[in-house]
């Protein structure tokens, strides 16, 4: 097993194999915070689409056949397909904002696709992949950018929270949450419950997150942190963020940390399901780096050309999550030139809904923003309703004259 990535002890572990661990000394020496890390980074299918098997993980996506790559990849490029027509959406004047996820979808899918119905997800403000594999619909996510909703699904009966805008305080809240999943026993077996929480590179450098951490930890929540390192937290690259990779980080705190390749959907897949296997069976969180690259703005307010290199994002196109399961399903003869014609439609009329949908919306009516704001009627909300109200009107009386 790669020293670096410290897990709980493996069947057949023993003196022999903690005495052939390399020093801190050594390991802070072979690897810094933008290396990719070689026998470091856990991956089963390269950026060619050639399959490496894995005496660790292969077990972990062993019902994995042909079928099953094929709806991976189609989850995927579905996915990227509505992000790209939301961007476009965003340039037209139909969204107030937009955060592309573009490169991401392999770390998005390929995680999503490993919880189980009764694990609970916390995203960021990126993770519309990870929402289509809990079966939320694309539609429901636009208002957040359209400036109409903070989120348009039931997030208990998806397993999915609402989407977290302050850097880094879903962290807090899926510590909380994962703590009480502890606390009422709901761990333990193979049914038991685990919570995932997503945040990338820049949120590692908050306080929450860090806090997170440290009560996951001392209380061995079922928490799986999942970090998707994409190189830049808006402007600012990942070795300003920190000296070591940031898997490493877990060390301080007590808990495993891995670093996955995040373009490659089958090793996201595998390594997510051994963490919430560990999480769910009461061994304490687990902190995932998947290692891959925004291949797009960090929101469309943004401009990349300004602070990074266009070698950079060349390079990265090479790498690309998608054509990587597309060449092996090719090679290996699992899928000819229909099918990925047939997904390639199928992803244009998924998009055609969207934008149907985003263009047909009706315009919120003003008291919207005083709904849902308690859980029980609020004597002090109604009075400021019928006043905001009251107030508008007044603008309606003054036209008449």
């Amino acid at each position: 097993m790669p020293s670096e990535q410290w897990t709980h002890p493996e069947p057949g572990d023993g003196p022999a194999a903690v005495a052939a661990q390399p020093s801190p000394e050594q390991v802070i020496a072979g690897l810094r915070a933008t290396s990719e890390g070689g026998a470091e980074l856990t991956q089963l299918l390269t950026p060619e689409g050639q399959r490496v098997p894995s005496a660790r993980f292969d077990r972990y996506v062993a019902d994995v056949d042909t079928e099953a790559l094929k709806n991976l990849y189609r989850d995927m490029v579905l996915v990227r397909r509505a992000d790209r027509e939301a961007n476009a959406m965003q340039r037209q004047g139909q969204l107030g904002i937009w955060v592309p996820l573009l490169g991401q979808e392999a770390a998005q899918v390929g995680s999503g696709r490993a919880l189980q119905p009764q694990d609970m997800a916390f995203p960021s403000y990126r993770e519309h992949g990870v929402a289509y594999t809990r079966g939320v619909d694309m539609r429901d996510l636009i208002g957040i950018f359209r400036c109409t909703d903070h989120s348009g699904w039931d997030y208990q009966a998806h397993r999915f929270h609402p989407y977290t805008i302050v850097i880094g305080n879903q962290v807090l809240n899926a510590a909380g949450y994962a703590m009480g999943q502890k606390f009422e026993g709901k761990v333990g077996d193979d049914g038991g419950e685990a919570t995932i929480c997503y945040f990338g590179d820049g949120a590692t450098s908050q306080g929450d997150v860090h806090e997170g951490f440290v009560w996951a930890a001392v209380y061995d929540a079922p928490l799986v942190f999942f970090c998707q390192n994409n190189q830049w937290a808006i402007s600012e690259p990942t070795e300003r963020q920190s000296r070591l990779p940031l898997y490493q980080r877990a060390r301080g705190y007590g808990f495993p940390g891995i670093r996955v390749d995040g373009n490659d959907v089958l090793a996201c897949l595998a390594v997510t399901r051994w963490a919430l296997e560990e999480c769910r069976h009461g061994n304490g969180p687990v902190l995932i780096e998947a290692y891959t690259y925004r291949m797009d703005a960090h929101t469309t307010t943004d401009d990349p050309s300004r602070y990074r290199l266009s070698d950079e994002l060349e390079e990265w196109k090479l790498k690309d999550p998608i054509e990587r399961v597309r060449a092996h399903l090719a090679r290996g003869g699992g899928a000819g030139q229909d099918f990925f014609d047939d997904v390639q439609a199928e992803a244009d009329r998924f998009a055609q809904q969207l934008r149907d949908h985003t263009f047909n919306m009706p315009e919120p009516p003003p008291e919207r923003i005083f709904s849902n704001v308690y859980a029980e009627p609020s004597a002090a909300l109604d009075a400021q309703r019928e006043e905001f109200l009251s107030y508008l009107d007044g603008f309606a009386t003054a036209g008449e004259h």
